[in-house]
């Protein structure tokens, strides 16, 4: 593409970005990138409607990175209640840590070093790098990798280390603002560049290859992620709530206040042990300290 069919493609994102730009409180002037570092954690394997609902309060609790670094870890599980995963709680923290200790309490902003602090991988370090510090960089998750390869290729993407998409994302990317971007693409590639697009309400429609070359897009796949109920996330999440609420509770204080049967629950509060999210303390189970 040339740098004179770039141009009207970035108004056009920007346009349709601008009324949603503060749909979410993370979004929202003056943030600073401790609260985008949080959201982003958060928004790791789960939808931002959920986040919403957790983000000012967990900020309210821990205002600033070094609030959450000297927390206990049990506080900061405490916090997470609504969000699941919480090895991504303990990930945070952890991170929070590192930050005080290596960087002397400020989030660095090369993706580089954002890259080494626990739970963050290149995706996460990119977004940060990218609505943080405005560095030029691409955070490319899903709905952005499909969103350049169908408007800038003409193609469905195969893969996820497409060299020639990441050159065309590259390419794409606003300098002048490339958080905005980011996130711009993310939330076309979500609500409307799906597997199945909904072209005739694209910003891109008139411009993209993939319409031109009257692609209809794919059928998404029947879900195959197994069922929340009954499932071991649910019996740890039990637990989790459980223990939020007691200092400390063992195997037959679990399974009577969750009704689930004895090996279940073992086995749930063995991985959360493991995961570092539970500690035990002889036959007694707490929130890890």
């Amino acid at each position: 593409m040339t740098a004179l069919d770039i141009s009207p493609l970035r108004r056009a994102l920007r346009a349709w970005y601008r009324p949603r730009r503060e749909r979410y409180p993370w979004r929202r002037q003056g943030i600073d990138p401790y609260a985008v570092l949080v959201s982003e954690v958060m928004l790791q394997q789960t939808q931002a409607a959920r986040v919403a609902s957790a983000f000012e309060g967990f900020l309210r609790r821990f205002p600033d990175v070094s609030s959450l670094a000297a927390a206990s870890r049990g506080d900061v599980i405490r916090a997470w209640a609504g969000l699941g995963y919480h090895r991504r709680a303990v990930a945070l923290h952890e991170a929070a840590q590192a930050i005080v200790r290596v960087h002397g309490g400020a989030v660095p902003r090369d993706p580089r070093a954002l890259q080494q602090l626990p739970g963050i991988g290149r995706y996460t370090a990119s977004a940060i790098a990218a609505i943080a510090f405005n560095r030029p960089v691409v955070a490319m998750d899903v709905n952005v990798r499909r969103v350049t390869s169908r408007v800038v290729l003409g193609r469905e993407p195969e893969g996820d280390n497409d060299p020639e998409i990441a050159a065309a994302a590259g390419l794409l990317l606003d300098p002048r603002s490339p958080g905005t971007w980011n996130q711009a693409m993310m939330d076309l590639g979500r609500e409307v560049c799906r597997p199945a697009p909904r072209c005739e309400v694209c910003p891109f429609e008139q411009r993209c290859r993939f319409r031109g070359a009257g692609r209809p897009g794919r059928v998404p796949a029947a879900r195959t992620q197994p069922p929340f109920e009954g499932s071991n996330r649910q019996v740890r999440g039990r637990i989790l709530a459980v223990l939020r609420d007691r200092p400390s509770a063992g195997i037959a204080g679990l399974v009577a206040a969750t009704g689930i049967d004895v090996e279940r629950v073992e086995v749930a509060a063995a991985g959360l042990v493991r995961d570092g999210i539970v500690e035990r303390r002889g036959r007694s189970f707490r929130l890890a300290g």
